[in-house]
């Protein structure tokens, strides 16, 4: 008898979440035993992440059995836990996203998880994952999903709304958040108590605080950025552009340089949890507050490639690596596994779920973030106070969005997402330019869409 659960990774293939967490699968203790299954319909790029995966599991005593399989019903069955990161051609179709909008007069920062590029994209990954679902169903109908696809407002919601499976939505956005701020503060992440809430990467820190003194740093914070350093004089935006053309560092301006985090933290008071490029998405004033930015499609196409390049190389060389120091990511999902597993209660700083009262001015049902405890019954949600203003307004019409996105997938009818196009905030105001753009992306997308 097998000492631990049975997770199965679906999409393990990929660069973004595949190697973060296996790695901390085989660092959480009580997971030693559990059988791991990658799953993905790229041999190539399977076989690549299982290399990877072992030598990863013997550099820490393989606590963990490791298998790999393209079949859906082999990988499936018998899973106590189903991670899902699956994802169609992803950079081939953000830039489309991306590109063919702003050529018709979008004003998009990203084009992933809102804006109008991103219905397409939100239509892709549900038809995707309801998939996967149905897979999911049919041959381990009581495994505990948890999605890290995005647009993961709209894709959970879809979860939630088509099937009848326990899942919940799962992002790293809060976590990274907490150690951008701590790495200004002269902080360590560990001696932080933090809480957020809103929907995914549109999160506003509601504690900001310190555990040893009880500090609350959110008023140091609001001071930190109205410092003349956070102005970026004309440096500082050249800068952020030349670092995103060497993969990692790429990251590292897109992280440090975020002009529109400042102007909402001046302007609002708000401290937001993500950066430019994903709280940008959902506001029609993005560019207006940061025109520099690289589009993101660009850095993380060059990071992607370059992580898929050193898992490459750390699974075929032969030169001795100190893979058994590398510790937990700041991921949350494992701990869920754990705690669902063992039973031991276990706080997260967020996750995605339907809103059951635990933010009261936003939609019932709509898919929110925010705190959870995770013990053996489930996930028990934080109950948060009221989103301020304007960030309640700025979200009303993104869960409108949701609805209209996630029907038009559900019931196959374009005519819904047309009209989540011409309603985005970041569209063009021109209905024809709307419809235009529209029948291009349908037209070299029509083979990924759900109509």
């Amino acid at each position: 008898m097998r000492q631990g659960p049975k997770i199965t990774m679906v999409g393990a293939g990929g660069m973004s979440f595949g190697p973060s967490m296996v790695n901390d699968v085989v660092n959480t203790p009580v997971l030693a035993g559990s059988r791991l299954m990658l799953h993905d319909i790229n041999e190539q790029r399977l076989k690549r992440a299982y290399a990877f995966a072992v030598k990863l599991n013997a550099a820490h005593g393989a606590p963990v059995i490791l298998d790999y399989t393209t079949d859906p019903a082999r990988a499936l069955d018998g899973a106590d836990f189903v991670i899902s990161s699956a994802e169609i051609g992803r950079f081939r179709y953000w830039r489309q996203d991306y590109e063919i909008p702003n050529r018709h007069g979008a004003r998009q920062i990203n084009g992933e998880n809102g804006g109008p590029g991103a219905v397409f994209h939100s239509l892709r990954s549900i038809k995707t994952t309801l998939s996967i679902c149905a897979n999911i169903e049919k041959y381990c109908p009581d495994a505990f999903m948890i999605n890290l696809s995005n647009p993961m407002s709209r894709v959970t919601l879809a979860i939630n709304r088509a099937t009848k499976i326990r899942n919940v939505g799962m992002c790293h956005e809060m976590p990274t958040g907490v150690l951008r701020l701590c790495l200004l503060l002269g902080k360590r992440p560990r001696d932080i108590e933090a809480k957020a809430s809103g929907i995914n990467h549109f999160t506003f820190f509601t504690e900001f605080r310190d555990k040893r003194t009880g500090e609350d740093l959110l008023p140091r914070i609001r001071e930190l950025f109205s410092r003349r350093i956070f102005d970026y004089p004309p440096p500082y935006p050249a800068i952020s552009k030349w670092l995103a053309k060497f993969g990692p560092l790429g990251f590292a301006g897109d992280q440090l340089y975020t002009p529109l985090v400042v102007h909402m933290i001046r302007e609002f008071g708000l401290v937001p949890c993500s950066v430019d490029s994903h709280i940008g998405e959902y506001l029609p004033f993005a560019l207006d507050m940061a025109p520099d930015h690289v589009p993101p499609v660009d850095v993380f196409e060059r990071i992607d490639g370059f992580f898929e390049r050193v898992a490459v190389w750390i699974s075929r060389t032969h030169v001795p690596l100190p893979l058994h120091l590398v510790g937990h990511s700041l991921e949350e999902v494992i701990p869920i596994i754990a705690a669902m597993w063992t039973g031991t209660p276990k706080w997260l700083m967020a996750v995605n779920v339907p809103n059951n009262g635990y933010i009261p001015n936003v939609k019932e049902g709509a898919i929110v973030e925010v705190g959870a405890t995770v013990d053996g019954d489930g996930i028990h949600p934080d109950t948060m106070p009221p989103i301020a203003e304007p960030i309640a307004g700025y979200i009303a019409r993104q869960v409108e969005l949701q609805d209209l996105i996630v029907e038009s997938a559900i019931k196959r009818d374009p005519e819904l997402a047309l009209r989540a196009i011409i309603e985005d905030p970041c569209s063009p105001e021109d209905e024809d330019a709307c419809r235009k753009m529209f029948d291009e992306l349908f037209s070299l997308q029509r083979e990924v869409l759900p109509f």
